[in-house]
Parts: structure tokens; C-alpha cells; sequence
């Protein structure tokens, strides 16, 4: 079963190309993107890259992190699931709604 990671602090001219052709010396690199702003297309510096296998996403994580690319050190760990983004009301209507008095 594979791996996905999280790279942070990449340099803001890291494309997801050269984020997969950095990985690849690791092993099977599965997909890599670095995620960009909407509005502008600019990165945002930060980035995951999946992995065919997870003992090599592992050697990845401990090779890697800290790592200099592009003139930045990389922060490298496992992704964390992505959180559901259904009903979310900004923190109103946490609760019974009390009646209005006027």
C-alpha cells in the first residue's frame, strides 16, 4: 500500500514536476503536486507527492525532511487525512438557537 506526503517550505519556483524528479530517488513516485494559489496560480510553498510504496515514502520522510532543495530545507511528513468540508458554519449556530427578545 502506498504513502502520501507533505512537503513544506518548498521554494515558490518548485514546480510538481521537479517536486517528482526530486522524490524519484527515493522510489515509485505515484503523483506529485505542489499547491497553488486559485486567484494568482502562485504557489503557496507547500506541496504532497504519493508514493507506491510506503517503506520508500518512509526513507523519504527521514532522508528528506530537513533536506536543502531549490535554496530551502525541506520539511517533509506524512499527510494527514483531509478533513471533511461538509456544514462547516464558521463557528455559528454551534447550538440551540435562544429566543429573540425584544
Amino acid at each position: 500500500m502506498g504513502i502520501k506526503l507533505y512537503v513544506g517550505n518548498l521554494s515558490y519556483s518548485v514546480q510538481s514536476n521537479d517536486l517528482s524528479e526530486f522524490f524519484e530517488q527515493y522510489g515509485s513516485v505515484t503523483s506529485a503536486k505542489v499547491i497553488t494559489d486559485r486567484e494568482t496560480g502562485r504557489s503557496k510553498g507547500f506541496g504532497f507527492v504519493e508514493m507506491n510504496d510506503a517503506s520508500e515514502g518512509q526513507e523519504a520522510i527521514s532522508s528528506a525532511n530537513g533536506a536543502e532543495f531549490q535554496g530551502r530545507n525541506l520539511k517533509v511528513t506524512e499527510a494527514l487525512p483531509q478533513e471533511s468540508k461538509g456544514g462547516s458554519t464558521g463557528g455559528f449556530n454551534k447550538g440551540p438557537r435562544s429566543p429573540k427578545r425584544w
